[in-house]
């Protein structure tokens, strides 16, 4: 199933990164990508590079397979991978839904200087960040599918470096721009996962 996990992955990338890019520029004359030009060593810098690292890594898991790096026996059963096909390619339905529901709000990275509208309705109404949750379904129905350590290890950087980037960078951006509003909305509404990950008033989380 590698091959498929590897046809599966960068389909979603086209869909989502240069489908998508290409589609916002087409209805507004920018394509939403920001960040360019970032100070080597900020959080931004880092959140992004260790995002980029991610993208690199779920490649590598397929990749590693064909290679004839052996899958986690314990996981290395059809019911596991059929279940992560479907689970990556439902979390790619869901990261095309959640992006077109940003509408002319949708972003790649963050322009401290820039203030674009706070999207709370449609999937945003369910959690803060559903284009990253989607992601993460994503990611973990990849390593389903080709179960090896690679692709768990690349699982578990991807989690870490989009809590980096919603913790670190988007949060705290959010906040500055828009203020009350965002503080409570982000006390209603979960990080990741309904209920989970709100924020206290103050900021400090008041679930995982």
């Amino acid at each position: 199933m590698a091959l498929t996990a590897l046809a599966v992955y960068l389909v979603s990338l086209a869909l989502a990164f240069g489908v998508r890019t290409w589609v916002q520029w087409r209805r507004t004359g920018d394509t939403g990508f920001r960040g360019g030009g970032l100070r080597p060593g900020s959080v931004q810098w880092w959140a992004r590079l260790l995002f980029i690292a991610a993208l690199v890594a779920v490649a590598a898991g397929p990749v590693a397979e064909l290679a004839g790096l052996a899958a986690v026996p314990a996981l290395d059963v059809p019911v596991v991978r059929v279940s992560g096909l479907i689970l990556a390619l439902l979390g790619t339905a869901a990261v095309l839904a959640a992006q077109a529901s940003m509408g002319a709000s949708w972003r790649i990275g963050v322009d401290e200087s820039e203030r674009t509208d706070l999207v709370t309705t449609g999937a945003f109404a369910m959690v803060r960040n559903p284009i990253f949750t989607a992601m993460m379904i994503t990611a973990a129905g990849l390593a389903a599918m080709v179960p090896n350590v690679v692709s768990l290890a690349a699982l578990a950087l991807t989690v870490v470096s989009i809590e980096v980037q919603v913790r670190a960078v988007e949060e705290p951006y959010l906040l500055r721009v828009h203020g009350e509003a965002y503080a409570r909305y982000a006390a209603r509404v979960g990080r990741f996962l309904p209920g989970l990950g709100r924020l206290r008033r103050s900021g400090a989380p008041a679930g995982r």
